[in-house]
């Protein structure tokens, strides 16, 4: 009888399982062919009638220092697939992944002969934790589950953001990911309110994901402000994010923008931002000004305070504004920023690019205190939007290099200037983008320096030709 039950269970089974094992005459049927669902509101139907994206990249970067030191380039080739599901109940799954080749380079993992500096900018478009890794480069980058309604959006898994302290950052081949709990209610089209609680973040240039003690530090750490290395990488005491942003739009001309970010027992950094355009239409007047405001929280990361990220009971001060003019097609800018000298603007190098008005492409203020930096640009859309120009001047007066307790990477006055050239195509060449961005620094200082303080940070030039395929 007990034999019996246990047929008529096996065959029972075989009917509401689809087959685990194949015969060997018999097509392939590991991935089961697209069905269409009957009914819209299943959850089968959300999973068929999701959508998929694909991104083809391909990245040549030069580096071409000072006469005398080592020369850089590398060509990165990959691709990443997103697959995003229907609504269901107004919940989403999305999950994406990329790959990357390091198709032909210098040797990155060799450093400079002659200061024996590391190799600087190419290295993070694969893995700078390795830099002899050309083929398994690989991240899963998306993976997450969305709500959204008429007024709310949760998002909780792995995602890319935009913030201003936390973001994609300036260009490689992946950008910078994070993973935790995003929510955004705007309950008008005049109020935004950001609220994000993060817990593992994968900087940019990386296969990983680091809980937020292990992300600073990924990258080379500078020194402390004794001038002593940075102790802090694999030694800072952190487990979460938590940062609030609130966007407020004033009046027809004015809007503001408030951001906090609360780094668990390292530091805190908040910022005011008030933009103002004369009218809605171009063209039109521009301005606005910034506040941000830093401080250490608890120990900055670690008792010890050689393997502290935020030195103890530390601060910093900054503060820009901006002025331009702007229609269709052209714009202009004067924009300027100041680090006061009350301490050293750090935040990690890992989680974004910098948020002042001055910033330009291959370069951060991150690190310095007493700076002043001012930056002209100039802006071209061709009237068909296919096409854009800019070019950006800056001049970046910094702390001497000497003095470790302003001035962390050892970074001398720069004169730096950035053309960027990008277009889009149409017609047979829909979704494929070119982008050329041409970059020159010199010193801005009088006087001998040190080749060690040159390498990879003035006196040199660097050509980046991006081509993207979006399907």
């Amino acid at each position: 009888m007990r034999q019996m039950l246990w047929l008529a269970a096996l065959l029972l089974i075989s009917h509401i399982l689809p087959a685990q094992h194949q015969e060997l005459q018999e097509r392939p049927d590991i991935w089961k062919q697209k069905q269409t669902a009957t009914d819209t509101s299943s959850l089968h139907h959300a999973f068929t009638s999701g959508t998929v994206h694909g991104h083809i990249r391909n990245f040549l970067m030069i580096t071409d220092n000072q006469a005398g030191l080592s020369d850089y380039y590398a060509n990165g080739t990959g691709g990443a697939i997103r697959y995003e599901t229907g609504s269901f109940r107004k919940l989403k799954f999305v999950v994406s992944g990329f790959f990357v080749f390091n198709t032909f380079s210098s040797d990155l993992a060799k450093p400079d002969i002659k200061t024996g500096a590391p190799n600087r900018y190419e290295a993070a478009l694969f893995d700078v934790e390795d830099h002899a890794n050309k083929n398994d480069i690989d991240r899963l980058e998306d993976l997450h589950i969305s709500y959204q309604s008429k007024l709310i959006q949760l998002i909780f898994g792995k995602q890319l953001i935009n913030t201003p302290f936390i973001n994609l950052q300036d260009g490689r081949m992946r950008p910078t990911g994070v993973e935790g709990l995003v929510a955004n209610w705007q309950p008008s089209s005049k109020t935004r309110l950001d609220i994000s609680w993060l817990y593992r973040i994968s900087p940019r240039g990386t296969v990983k994901w680091y809980g937020i003690g292990e992300s600073i530090g990924v990258y080379p750490p500078g020194v402390n402000m004794d001038g002593t290395r940075s102790g802090y990488p694999d030694h800072t005491n952190s487990n979460f994010v938590a940062m609030l942003g609130w966007k407020q739009q004033l009046t027809n001309t004015w809007q503001m923008q408030l951001w906090n970010l609360y780094a668990d027992r390292v530091f805190n950094t908040a910022m005011l931002q008030l933009d103002y355009q004369s009218r809605v239409p171009k063209p039109r007047w521009i301005a606005a000004m910034q506040l941000i405001q830093q401080q250490s929280v608890a120990d900055g990361g670690n008792i010890d305070q050689q393997k502290a990220y935020f030195p103890q009971d530390a601060a910093s001060l900054s503060f820009g504004g901006k002025f331009g003019w702007e229609n269709k097609q052209w714009s202009f800018s004067m924009n300027y920023n100041r680090i006061t000298a009350k301490g050293r603007y750090l935040m990690p190098r890992e989680w974004g690019r910098d948020p002042f008005f001055t910033f330009l492409a291959r370069e951060r203020n991150d690190g310095l205190g007493d700076v002043h930096a001012l930056v002209g640009r100039i802006r071209y859309d061709h009237a068909s939007s296919l096409t854009s120009v800019q070019l950006g001047v800056g001049y970046y007066q910094l702390p001497d290099v000497t003095d470790t307790r302003l001035n962390k990477y050892g970074l001398p006055s720069y004169v730096q200037s950035n053309l960027d050239i990008r277009h889009k195509f149409k017609g047979f060449f829909e979704g494929l983008e070119a982008q050329l961005l041409y970059l020159v620094k010199w010193k801005a200082v009088a006087g001998p320096l040190s080749e060690k303080f040159i390498i990879n940070k003035v006196n040199m030039q660097q050509w980046n030709f991006v081509v993207n395929y979006h399907f």
